[in-house]
């Protein structure tokens, strides 16, 4: 840098967690001056959160790869791109010919979503593999969403969320956007729409095991019992019912077999919820008045009910009583996003499929082209036909992130073959044989696909690189377009034409609902876009789910055959469970400057306190002669850990929490910061084997777990 370099201005949105804030860099040179919130953002007014400054300290970590690597025997040695190119498109071809495609597993991490280049340009590689051993951290996260998405509206991206700045009554179950930012609800500082949210007389009710962030800044929090959300659900939901008894739903034209579904769930009254919930009757009625005579009401929940064993059910009863309430497409209720990148009417668009095919050994359903990832560690390890014999994975770290990461950690090492798309050697990408690394988010262009499609307001922003490709690096999608090319030569099938990001992008904006073919006077562009660095406002959530319906009779099915016939499950298995109730059950936590595991080789967000230990009610700790601040062993079916307790009141007695996404400590990881904080992964104690049967999404919420003294 020379001292006659101007300082320049760059606008680009955070990708580094779902609320996407708008930020304002000041640049010198190759040099970052300073990162702060954009006040001129349409979506967050000038907030941000810490985890932006993170983009500085990747951008310049010594410990991230800028060139493809090749692991020979216990050490990494750099290589050419042609060379890497050609070492894995031979390798996964000769092992595809060998034992069949199948042979052949991919899985693909949450920073797939968060680069739009990997989005648009994946599919063309990866579809060319021809396996069904397909995997990514969907399910371990928002599959049950999908899957009711699907079978309520017919398209699994139709989901409706919470329309936060115009709401009256909001119920957030299993949710806690004041540390994660909002999920599944793009929201940019919950702080100050909760503020405003009590501001206008009204009011936010969280319930959760935990009294969390979001919990704190709450009118009210009530404990629940982890695993036992359904049971809540439903004597909420039959609250309502009751209480609405000859109402007119605004949707009413739409509503298929509502009356069924009212009829099936009479047996789960509040009373009959109230002891397996931990939450008495009279405070589920109350809730269910106050709800039903909000001016705008809505219910949301978020991780704490998706990823349990009833987690599809529970997101079919949340969509239930938001229609119960006739808060559903109704402002201050849960609309959809418009969002100018069409997810649901455009060109690339898949409404979804569900268990078209099964998993090899357990048979559990697929959704849209992927297996659940608790099937990923068996179908390695397991012999016979199909056997997953190599790995692809992008952007992901499932060792840390995946129940069972000690049998994931078993499966990836006996491997023949593995190739990671990824900047760093993790606990996951260690076990490959090369590894692929992109350019960093500063490098190349961003626009955000799917976090504008769940925004709390309709907005488009397009971001130009801060810098300059490096010589000599690729980025994500040219990554996937090589690899595409040379797999294709190797099959004798004609590649893919070449066309950049930016050029889908353009031709999917100009088909979408702003476009000029949509006969909209705005008539956007790419080009117009990219005229307002700061981004354009497309304004608030509608009304739209009428039109927007996807099934052929333009109705919501609102009693899927499957949920129906879960309601006896949730019978066999909770309400009638036996007195031998677990010792504790684990649930996970989240932390404003984390963002799954890949954030912790940042010095400044790991510092400070340590983060990653065991919370613990005091009439928990005093019942076992455990100490605040002791070293305890955690133990599960799968394994156990060895972590300091903390005491705190803010848990729920018999309930237990860890944090997501650490456990730093294994060998051969190359990231200096984060093997020194290095902590205990929760996910070496959650079950694979423990899943929501409907969806197969992954249990990590409601872990029974035994604690003692070291």
């Amino acid at each position: 840098m020379t001292t006659t370099e101007k300082v320049r201005i760059h606008r680009r949105a955070c990708h580094l967690c779902e609320a996407t804030c708008g930020l304002r860099m000041e640049v010198k040179g190759d040099e970052i001056l300073s990162i702060k919130g954009n006040p001129e953002d349409p979506l967050s007014h000038g907030y941000y959160c810490p985890k932006a400054l993170a983009l500085k300290d990747v951008q310049n970590d010594p410990d991230r790869l800028r060139g493809p690597v090749k692991r020979v025997g216990e050490n990494w040695i750099s290589i050419s791109w042609d060379e890497a190119f050609d070492l894995v498109v031979d390798r996964l071809s000769d092992i595809s010919e060998q034992y069949g495609p199948d042979s052949i597993g991919t899985y693909l991490g949450l920073q797939a979503v968060h680069n739009y280049g990997m989005l648009t340009h994946g599919a063309h590689f990866l579809g060319l593999l021809k396996t069904r051993n397909r995997f990514s951290s969907t399910s371990l996260d928002h599959l049950p969403q999908l899957v009711v998405s699907l079978w309520m509206y017919g398209h699994q991206m139709i989901i409706p969320i919470p329309d936060i700045d115009h709401t009256s009554y909001f119920l957030m179950i299993g949710g806690n956007p004041v540390a994660s930012n909002g999920s599944l609800m793009t929201v940019p500082n919950i702080r100050k729409r909760i503020k405003a949210l009590k501001a206008r007389g009204g009011k936010l009710v969280v319930i959760d095991p935990r009294k969390t962030e979001t919990a704190k800044i709450a009118s009210e929090h009530h404990f629940i019992r982890p695993g036992t959300d359904a049971a809540f659900l439903l004597g909420l939901l039959n609250a309502v019912f009751e209480l609405n008894k000859g109402g007119v739903n605004h949707l009413q034209d739409l509503l298929l077999d509502l009356d069924r579904v009212e009829d099936q769930i009479r047996p789960f009254s509040p009373e009959r919820v109230a002891s397996i919930t931990g939450i008495a009757a009279s405070e589920i009625r109350r809730l269910a008045q106050e709800m039903a005579d909000a001016e705008k009401p809505v219910c949301y929940g978020r991780m704490g009910v998706s990823v349990q064993r009833f987690g599809t059910t529970c997101k079919w009863l949340i969509q239930l009583i938001n229609i119960a309430l006739g808060s559903l497409d109704k402002p201050g209720g849960a609309l959809l996003t418009r969002p100018a990148f069409d997810t649901i009417n455009g060109p690339l668009s898949r409404s979804g499929l569900y268990n078209k095919r099964q998993s090899r050994v357990s048979g559990l359903p697929g959704f849209s082209g992927e297996f659940p990832t608790v099937s990923m560690a068996e179908e390695i390890l397991t012999e016979g036909e199909g056997q997953i014999r190599a790995m692809f994975t992008g952007g992901a770290n499932p060792v840390l992130t995946a129940s069972n990461g000690t049998r994931l950690e078993k499966a990836f090492g006996s491997l023949e073959f593995m190739v990671s798309l990824d900047p760093y050697i993790n606990e996951t990408t260690r076990f490959a044989n090369v590894i692929l690394p992109p350019t960093t988010s500063l490098e190349h262009d961003h626009f955000d696909i799917t976090f504008n499609s769940a925004a709390v307001r309709n907005i488009a922003r397009y971001n130009k690189p801060l810098f300059e490709k490096p010589a000599g690096s690729k980025h994500d999608w040219e990554i996937y377009t090589e690899l595409g090319h040379r797999m294709a030569k190797r099959l004798g099938v004609d590649a893919r034409p070449d066309m950049s990001p930016e050029q889908m992008l353009d031709f999917i904006l100009q088909s979408g609902p702003y476009s000029a073919k949509a006969g909209h006077p705005l008539e956007l562009t790419l080009e117009k876009i990219k005229a307002e660095p700061n981004g354009i406002d497309l304004g608030p959530l509608q009304p739209s789910l009428r039109e927007r319906l996807y099934h052929e009779d333009k109705k919501i099915h609102c009693a899927p055959s499957l949920l129906l016939k879960d309601l006896k499950r949730v019978e066999a298995e909770l309400l009638k469970e036996s007195g031998n109730k677990p010792e504790l059950l684990l649930i996970g936590r989240r932390h404003l400057f984390d963002a799954n595991s890949w954030l912790h080789n940042v010095p400044r967000l790991v510092k400070g306190k340590e983060r990653c230990h065991l919370l613990m009610h005091p009439d928990d700790l005093l019942e076992r002669r455990i100490a605040d601040g002791d070293r305890v062993e955690v133990s599960s079916r799968v394994g156990r850990v060895e972590v300091s307790v903390k005491a705190s009141d803010e848990i729920m007695p018999g309930v237990v929490s860890l944090p997501h996404g650490w456990g730093h400590h294994r060998p051969g990881t190359r990231q200096r910061v984060a093997a020194e904080h290095a902590g205990v992964s929760a996910n070496d104690l959650t079950d694979d084997k423990q899943y929501d049967p409907i969806s197969g999404n992954a249990v990590l919420n409601g872990v029974p777990v035994t604690v003692k003294a070291v």
